[in-house]
């Protein structure tokens, strides 16, 4: 399924990943998944949340840098070899995982998000 994606742009440093997830608990929105990529002075978080129009608009007034992005997200049994067989459908098409991030669920399945340049192929590739 298709779901958008806040990115949110930081300063590296103590304390600003604590203030954005706590500003975004003040707003009563659950957060589905997350993911850091650093440098050493900047970083990108990037979340799923229950409503990532309103979020994105709430953060962008409170001054934070950040972009809404369509990504791919794929329920995957937890076993192996099963997240491989996916790539292995993707890479076959032409489609490019520009990053992908990955949690499991209570009922043993794995929920990967995957940026891929195509994402309307890649789902109907993957379905």
């Amino acid at each position: 399924m298709t779901l958008q994606q806040i990115s949110i742009f930081m300063e590296n440093k103590p304390g600003m990943l604590c203030e954005i997830t706590k500003f975004i608990a003040s707003k009563n929105v659950n957060m589905r998944a997350l993911a850091v990529a650093d440098t050493e002075k900047f970083g990108i978080v990037r979340i799923i949340v229950d409503d990532p129009t309103l979020v994105n608009e709430m953060l962008t007034k409170e001054g934070y840098a950040t972009t809404l992005t369509k990504v791919l997200a794929i329920e995957i049994p937890d076993e192996p070899g099963k997240f491989s067989a996916i790539l292995e459908k993707l890479a076959k098409a032409d489609i490019n995982i520009e990053y992908s991030y990955a949690f499991t669920s209570k009922e043993s399945k794995a929920v990967t998000i995957l940026r891929v340049d195509d994402v309307d192929k890649a789902e109907s590739i993957i379905k």
